[in-house]
């Protein structure tokens, strides 16, 4: 037999040996060859979905995943209005009451949730210690557990409307390269938003159910108004309020409205404006390019929101199986260690505190001097070497709640009002 010939042989044998091999792992392991790969689809805000992090799920738990990013009102809306479209939605728990009320999610079982005991008392009891005040609006406990009759309560149920993940309490952010920089909880106040000496460099979030908490704040803390229950206001209240707030528009006093991280980055750079609403990750771009913005410690308290992870109605099957994956995958060390360097927080932080250098834990979570500089998420620095937190450690920022992120009685109605402030 020639050569050749031996090693057509040999090569079909091989081959032959191979095929076998698969077969068998086929019949061990038919998840793998049936359903290889299953692609999950999460929709959300830039906030969270960042590339890094959909590339390092994927290699951990061998599943394709697509990321679609949006502003906030976009994605909602979307969510809200086509369950189909996405499979699992990240964004914060004020889309909530919206999503169930439209049935576009369902309900998730504590017991497929590896972490769940871990997650802390800020998702279950609405404070991150017994002592301090839950804030107004809707703190994450009220909206989170499922009741027998259907509807979203405080009771523990085994039965959640979404799972508990990054979580922080926002602000206004400020270039002090233009505004002298203020002392946290003491001269720092939501007033600056709607301060006549800033006029023509303020912009606010453009999201109804946050951007309306902002300007709230502002016009009762500049005096100009009073809420009884800011975290559920009346018709009359949202009248006052749009009053005040498309007066300030026509004597220009915003310079915009952003929708995006991003773009709130951008607003900073390109100093269209010097003070403005912003998320923690936008802060920390700012930084990353230059520019010294403070994340203001408002007298008045924080705006607060939870970080929210849903299944669509849709979802179902293997992709079901993936997304309880993906989410587990969330609280399990190296994301929430890599979004702590954007400045947000996870709900069960011990698990990701050995992922974290003792530096980084101890600025970003026990509010301690940065001993090095650090950098964000996006490789720059964004922390210089001897910098403390803005507003210190994590139970001090989450004992300073005003309101969380909300979708109020007559939200409807707000909404209304909000458009016609930004055509104003």
């Amino acid at each position: 037999m020639s050569n050749k010939s031996s090693k057509s042989r040999r090569d079909f044998i091989i081959d032959s040996a191979k095929s076998v091999a698969l077969g068998v792992s086929a019949i061990n392991s038919p998840f793998i060859i049936a359903k290889s790969k299953p692609t999950l689809r999460v929709m959300g805000t830039h906030v969270t979905l960042q590339e890094e992090l959909r590339k390092q799920a994927m290699k951990d738990l061998g599943i394709n995943i697509v990321f679609e990013p949006k502003g906030s009102a976009a994605v909602l809306q979307k969510a809200s209005s086509n369950p189909k479209s996405f499979d699992l939605y990240e964004q914060w728990s004020d889309s909530i009451n919206i999503l169930w009320s439209a049935k576009a999610i369902q309900p998730l079982d504590t017991s497929r949730l590896k972490y769940w005991k871990e997650i802390n008392g800020i998702s279950k009891k609405g404070r991150i210690v017994d002592s301090v005040d839950t804030g107004r609006g809707d703190c994450p406990n009220k909206i989170l557990f499922v009741q027998k009759d259907g509807s979203l309560g405080t009771k523990e149920t085994n039965q959640i409307s979404y799972m508990p993940y990054v979580h922080n309490v926002d602000s206004f952010g400020y270039n002090t390269n233009i505004i002298k920089k203020g002392v946290p909880y003491e001269t720092e106040s939501w007033a600056w938003l709607l301060d006549e000496r800033y006029k023509g460099k303020v912009a606010l979030v453009n999201a109804p159910t946050i951007g309306i908490f902002d300007a709230a704040l502002a016009a009762q803390a500049s005096g100009l108004m009073k809420f009884k229950d800011i975290g559920n206001m009346s018709t009359a209240e949202i009248d006052r309020l749009f009053e005040i707030l498309i007066k300030k528009k026509e004597e220009g006093h915003f310079a915009g409205f952003w929708t995006s991280v991003p773009q709130s980055v951008d607003f900073m750079v390109k100093k269209r404006v010097h003070i403005q609403s912003m998320f923690s990750p936008g802060v920390s771009g700012s930084r990353g390019k230059g520019i010294p913005v403070t994340y203001a410690s408002p007298k008045e308290g924080y705006r607060a929101w939870q970080g929210v992870m849903c299944l669509s109605k849709e979802t179902k099957g293997a992709v079901k199986d993936a997304a309880y994956e993906y989410m587990n995958w969330w609280l399990s060390g190296y994301p929430g260690a890599f979004i702590a360097r954007q400045g947000y927080y996870i709900s069960n932080p011990e698990r990701s505190r050995p992922l974290m250098s003792k530096n980084e834990w101890d600025y970003w979570y026990d509010g301690k001097p940065a001993l090095t500089d650090l950098k964000g998420t996006d490789g720059k620095v964004s922390v210089l070497k001897g910098e403390v937190r803005d507003g210190g450690s994590y139970i001090k920022r989450f004992s300073n709640i005003a309101v969380w992120n909300t979708v109020m009685g007559n939200y409807d109605y707000s909404l209304e009002k909000w458009y016609e402030f930004l055509s104003a």
